[in-house]
């Protein structure tokens, strides 16, 4: 299913267009009422609605915010409420199977405190399907398992996700389970996360595997025979350069900047992004790469789009804003406004 990045893969961006509307997109900061400058972020805010409305826009990587699926809330209206006031069509909401071990080390970098129990993840990413599926039945969303499905709620104005896995550490080395999980409505599947497993290396672990390992290959073919998008976010350069081998389809690096993003600024998540040649190699799938939502302001953001424009080309950019309930950069639902400052 070809759906994410969609929205992002268009060559009539007008990049001075862009800063100008932040203020607008914001809900403040702008001139007063009937100067000429309020009537141009007036005007660009309009324009890109129009093209929203007649585009389906993807966060191609979105935890749903404080009330999402990786925080303790229970199933609400929230984030179909969100999405509908910032005019984004599709989230890829991410369920994180190896959350329950996750935490701060003594650095302060967020790693797995320890390891999982046997079955432990598999429940917990089980329990966490069961969520979506409250989601979908009582709170305003639909769940997206083709591209029709996209085309068909944004022709009727509801909200769509796309269930996604952040990490497969839940496998066990067994492939039924990705199976399974595609009964269960998923169709995005990322292959590792900040727990040690048996697909490959991670950006922020120790260098195990030396890249995918043999049950990782198997587990891509597996992610294209289901229809499966895989995503090769926070895996190593030499684990994304691998896959890249074994795919037959386009991959996604979901969620991540720009080594030393001058946008991005100094960060303590410089381990988590990617060089330019890293970039190249999704790029030469036919792929997408997000880019994730920690920079200081919106109009940084834009220009961290720009920046890995300027590397890979528009049509291998998208939106993958990792929204999640620890404090960001541009926490909450206005972060679907990035959408009208992107598409202006």
């Amino acid at each position: 299913m070809d759906c994410c990045g969609h929205a992002l893969t268009r060559r009539n961006w007008m990049w001075g267009t862009i800063l100008t509307s932040v203020g607008a997109m914001l809900g403040g900061g702008v001139a007063s009422r009937g100067s000429t400058a309020a009537a141009q972020t007036a005007s660009t805010a309009v324009a890109a609605l129009d093209v929203l409305r007649k585009s389906i826009s993807v966060d191609v990587h979105t935890h749903g915010g404080t009330t999402g699926i990786t925080s303790k809330a229970p199933a609400s209206d929230d984030l179909a409420n969100g999405m509908r006031a910032g005019s984004l069509a599709v989230a890829c909401l991410a369920d994180v199977p190896d959350g329950p071990i996750l935490g701060r080390n003594t650095a302060g970098v967020l790693t797995a405190l320890r390891t999982p129990e046997p079955g432990q993840l598999y429940k917990y990413h089980l329990e966490r399907l069961a969520w979506v599926d409250e989601m979908v039945t009582n709170h305003g969303l639909r769940r997206a398992l083709t591209a029709a499905d996209l085309e068909a709620a944004h022709a009727a104005g509801q909200p769509a996700i796309v269930v996604d896995i952040e990490g497969l550490d839940f496998l066990e080395m067994k492939l039924e389970r990705l199976e399974e999980a595609h009964q269960r409505g998923v169709r995005h599947a990322q292959l590792v996360h900040y727990t040690p497993n048996d697909i490959g290396d991670f950006q922020t672990g120790a260098v195990t595997h030396n890249g995918l390992t043999p049950f990782g290959a198997e587990a891509i073919r597996a992610c294209h025979r289901l229809g499966l998008v895989c995503d090769v976010a926070h895996a190593t350069e030499d684990t994304v350069k691998q896959a890249t081998k074994v795919a037959t389809k386009p991959l996604l690096l979901s969620h991540t900047a720009l080594f030393e993003s001058r946008a991005m600024g100094p960060t303590p998540l410089k381990g988590r992004q990617i060089s330019q040649d890293h970039a190249r190699a999704i790029a030469e799938t036919g792929g997408s790469i997000g880019i994730w939502h920690f920079f200081p302001s919106l109009d940084k953001y834009v220009e961290g789009l720009k920046e890995m424009v300027d590397v890979v080309g528009v049509d291998h950019v998208s939106i993958g804003t990792d929204q999640q309930v620890v404090p960001g950069s541009l926490q909450g639902c206005n972060y679907m406004r990035i959408f009208h400052a992107a598409v202006s």
